[in-house]
């Protein structure tokens, strides 16, 4: 039976078996459960492989100074440490492989701040792991400066300030135990052009964010199990995304290109996924439950009106125009259990290209080289009046399960269980050419943003618009809105 289609039976199952059947050790045997389950994998060292000495400080970082390019090291079990100093670090070479036999550790001491630095490419790390390290905010432990092509496999990157890892262009990153980080998983972050070509399977990805960024510096969209940042092609399947504090996923500014299949996204604070101000985007397959009871009730206890999304697309869209495996984006095949709400597609009116408004500073769509040119007046005609805006459009919701029930997610506000399509009235800058409802009504009814064939169980609300109007299901399936042709709602047949 495959990952997926074990899943699914839990899900089936879950009103009539115990909840134990969705614990660690269930999940073990369909390789769900990758933390504290790896494989006992290189138990000796290979022929030719340098042997570090666990007894000696640094000899990791000695044998490798001293070795020549694609050189394998074996780290036998036992408590390995580098420099006594917070610049203590390995710097690998051109095709270097590090191996860990079952119960080797490679320990920051809560001094070192990175453990694998530079930028050397074709690095081979596998069944280690990696903790105590001291990274700083935004910075990461493992590929701290995002070397290119490296293989992160069977190691698991544990209680670590900062990010556990860092990404550079076709990473992988596969069957690892991310968890309980400072603030990331994985920072896929690179200066410059972005990165390229990442692919993210088969992890456990779980408890990140424990040092609490969006309190300790609000606004700053720092946290979660995993951050892309300009990642153009990423392949994100068949992880286990769970108990994060703050999003699961997050792609923020300019990413491109993304397939995220056949994960189980569940128990995140805040949304499963984030697609935000993005490109063309393939969601499907995936099981996500129980995400985003955390943030929702904390906006709906404030009185907050705004549908806090379990998946958010905000200012992202398909787009033709950015090469991809495909020109929209496509949420479908899914399955919704008990979250806080559905699928919010949200467009902020004054966010665009050199906005004062866009907190992605210096940030330009993909279709503008040169930011200076959105600017009055030539904004306020095309191509620039349609190009300097990141545009929620080309999106489609269908052939999805969503269900819930308000007493299960602890809902007493009626602000859960809600399906949204909104903007906000645009008021700034001055010369921006999208003031008033210009946005709103674009978003609503002109980009190409529907919803269609889903399957929903419990009272779902839908809001169209903006936040001050709520619809029954009848009413967004007819006119204005006319979404969810095809829909089945708590068993009716679908009206086609």
């Amino acid at each position: 039976m495959s990952r997926f289609a074990f899943a699914l039976a839990i899900l089936l199952l879950s009103s009539l078996v115990t909840p134990a059947l969705t614990t660690s050790s269930a999940l073990a045997d369909e390789g769900w459960a990758v933390c504290d389950h790896q494989p006992a994998a290189d138990r000796e060292a290979p022929p030719g492989a340098v042997v570090i000495d666990p007894a000696v400080p640094g000899d990791l970082t000695i044998r490798t100074r001293d070795s020549p390019p694609g050189t394998t090291f074996w780290l036998p079990p036992g408590t390995h440490t580098l420099a006594g100093d917070q610049f203590g670090q390995v710097i690998p070479k051109d095709g270097d492989v590090y191996l860990g036999a079952p119960g080797a550790v490679l320990d920051g001491q809560r001094l070192n701040r990175a453990a694998f630095t530079q930028q050397a490419k074709d690095v081979v790390i596998r069944g280690l792991v990696v903790q105590n390290f001291v990274a700083p905010q935004n910075q990461g432990v493992v590929n701290h400066d995002s070397g290119e092509h490296w293989i992160i496999e069977n190691t698991t990157v544990q209680h670590n300030t900062g990010a556990g890892l860092m990404a550079g262009d076709r990473q992988e990153v596969r069957h690892s135990c991310l968890r309980d980080n400072g603030q990331y998983g994985m920072n896929a972050y690179r200066t410059g052009n972005g990165i390229t070509g990442l692919i993210v399977e088969g992890n456990e990805i779980s408890g990140n964010n424990t040092d609490d960024w969006e309190k300790r510096a609000p606004g700053c969209g720092c946290s979660g199990g995993v951050k892309f940042w300009v990642v153009d092609g990423a392949d994100v399947r068949g992880n286990w995304v769970h108990h994060n504090h703050g999003a699961g996923l997050w792609a923020d500014t300019n990413n491109n290109d993304f397939l995220v299949e056949k994960n189980l996204i569940e128990d995140n604070d805040a949304e499963a996924l984030f697609y935000e101000i993005s490109y063309n985007l393939v969601f499907r397959e995936n099981i996500v439950r129980r995400n985003t009871l955390v943030a929702g009730k904390i906006r709906a206890d404030k009185g907050d009106a705004f549908p806090a999304g379990t998946v958010y697309v905000s200012e992202s869209g398909g787009e033709p125009r950015v090469p991809a495996r495909t020109g929209i984006i496509d949420f479908h095949d899914n399955v919704f259990e008990d979250n806080w709400a559905g699928i919010t597609l949200w467009e902020n009116a004054d966010r665009f290209c050199n906005s004062p408004a866009n907190t992605s500073t210096n940030s330009c769509t993909k279709l503008v080289t040169d930011r200076a040119r959105c600017a009055a007046p030539d904004i306020a005609s095309p191509p620039l009046r349609d190009d300097c805006r990141w545009k929620t459009q080309r999106v489609e919701i269908h052939d999805n399960t969503f269900s819930f029930a308000p007493e299960r997610i602890g809902c007493v506000t009626g602000r859960c269980g809600r399906m949204a399509v909104l903007s906000n009235y645009g008021t700034y800058p001055p010369w921006s050419p999208y003031k008033g409802t210009t946005v709103q009504q674009a978003i609503t009814h002109d980009q190409e943003n529907y919803w269609f064939s889903n399957t929903y169980r419990g009272p779902w609300t839908f809001v169209a618009g903006d936040t001050s109007r709520t619809l029954t299901a009848e009413q967004w399936q007819t006119s204005p809105y006319d979404q969810d042709n095809c829909a089945s709602f708590d068993g009716v047949s679908p009206r086609c």
